[in-house]
């Protein structure tokens, strides 16, 4: 069936012309057949785009969803406590059905607010049955997804993934066409051996997966992972490094030379101290990087805050720079830029963007529909100023994936919400119960904010050192 969308805006971010003027986009079932201005197709269904930003939908390359039910715990937390808190008391007290309902709820949350595509990157699992509800939650959603596995993510963990990982690939991924599709998140070598780190990695290129892997946040960057993996030819094009805070400019490099991509998730990497995000020494090195929002147990889970952060912190660190040399004063980062990082930027690390990521023929439509009739952005006159600058959820009024609306005016299509929400809750309270019910439990433990884990023994110290003889 044809579908002909019409009488908006149109943000395609495949050339220099394409920032937001009116152009018709005809579909073919999921595939984008033409972008022009007035199209005709009479048998085609038509779609009243007015008062529409018609975009790509957004792309977010690292986010860790099973942590859904415990959203807002860590918004006062440093990165240790949140290792603590988050990991060391919750993670191994989820059940395959908590794991499920988190990854189901949050993947709709990010559908919501217009986020098409979403890598999981999944370290909340403990045995097979948590990877196959993990993978079934983002199944059971209407995005495109990619299933990050990392099984039994510890400080550090040195299990074998071989016969759960090969499992995956010949039952729930055989195909790399679906809408959800199989990653491997390395456990290493920020914490892990090297010697397993290589196993994991020869495992993922035996079974064509890409890796995603955390590099450089805080202390656990700085004991050198990028430059140990590029030593043992473990980097290359399917190797996307998260964070990059505190890796050396030389191991920025070597990412460059092997092709790897690089995601950054700027707002928690402020909050919980990673280090200033990467942004700027990334793109020195000739890495475009994408976004992520890494977990909601701290931060907000929208694309519009993410970019903002990202924006806004390296121009801070940029003028910063300038004010020691005022004939460089200028602002290189452009809203367009880190528009371009949440959509196709995010589809290349992904490996997706043969499909998605821009609007353009042979592409599928993963688009959103942004209102821009809405009080708090009326009138826009610089349509992707207003995405980085002053777009947040609301203004996400339709979402579509692989040419189907998964949220219509406003409200998901399809979806039992009422229904999860009250799965989700229940889950909620039971891991809370289970983690009051053990042994030593902290009786402050409570989900309001008020309480605060010791970060000891989870310190990026303390995990940097037993990783030193790597």
């Amino acid at each position: 069936m044809k579908t002909l969308i019409k009488g908006g805006l149109v943000a395609t971010l495949a050339g220099p012309q394409g920032d937001g003027r009116p152009l018709d986009i005809l579909l073919d079932g999921a595939r984008i057949v033409a972008v022009e201005h007035d199209i005709s197709a009479e048998s085609a269904m038509t779609i009243d785009a007015g008062s529409m930003l018609v975009m790509p939908g957004f792309v977010d390359t690292h986010r860790h969803t099973w942590q859904t039910m415990l959203r807002g715990l860590a918004n006062d937390w440093s990165l240790g406590q949140y290792a603590k808190g988050a990991h060391a008391t919750f993670k191994h007290l989820y059940t395959p059905s908590d794991i499920y309902i988190g990854n189901l709820l949050g993947r709709i949350e990010a559908l919501c607010s217009g986020i098409t595509t979403m890598l999981d990157w999944s370290h909340g699992i403990t045995s097979p049955a948590h990877a196959d509800a993990a993978a079934q939650g983002l199944i059971d959603a209407p995005g495109r997804s990619v299933f990050g596995y990392s099984a039994n993510f510890g400080f550090p963990n040195n299990d074998p993934i071989d016969e759960d990982l090969r499992r995956l690939r010949t039952s729930l991924f055989t195909s790399d066409d679906g809408l959800v599709t199989l990653a491997l998140g390395l456990r290493g070598p920020q914490y892990t051996s090297m010697e397993v780190t290589e196993n994991d990695v020869r495992l993922a290129r035996d079974l064509d997966l890409p890796v995603t892997m955390h590099g450089g946040s805080a202390g656990w960057g700085k004991n050198r992972p990028v430059a140990r993996m590029y030593e043992r030819g473990l980097l290359d094009r399917r190797t996307t490094v998260v964070h990059c805070n505190t890796i050396a400019d030389d191991e920025i490099a070597m990412m460059g030379d092997c092709g790897c991509t690089a995601s950054i998730s700027p707002y928690v990497e402020i909050q919980m101290g990673f280090g200033w995000p990467a942004t700027g020494r990334l793109l020195s090195a000739g890495i475009r990087p994408s976004l992520s929002i890494d977990t909601c147990t701290a931060v907000c889970g929208d694309m519009f805050r993410t970019m903002n952060t990202a924006l806004i912190a390296q121009r801070g660190l940029d003028n910063d720079t300038a004010q020691s040399a005022p004939d460089q004063l200028g602002l290189r980062l452009r809203c367009r830029d880190v528009v371009e990082f949440a959509t196709i930027e995010g589809a290349r690390a992904c490996g997706l963007d043969h499909k998605i990521g821009t609007i353009e023929p042979g592409k599928e439509a993963d688009f959103i529909f942004l209102r821009m009739d809405d009080p708090t952005v009326f009138p826009v006159n610089n349509p992707l100023g207003m995405v980085a600058v002053s777009g947040h959820p609301g203004l996400v009024d339709s979402v579509m994936v692989a040419g189907h609306f998964v949220k219509r005016g406003g409200e998901m299509v399809g979806i039992d919400l009422p229904r999860l929400r009250a799965l989700g809750l229940k889950s909620r309270d039971e891991i809370l119960a289970r983690a009051r019910e053990q042994p030593g439990a902290d009786p402050s433990l409570a989900l309001d904010g008020r309480w605060q884990p010791s970060p000891e023994g989870y310190t990026a110290a303390a995990v940097t050192g037993r990783n030193a003889h790597d």
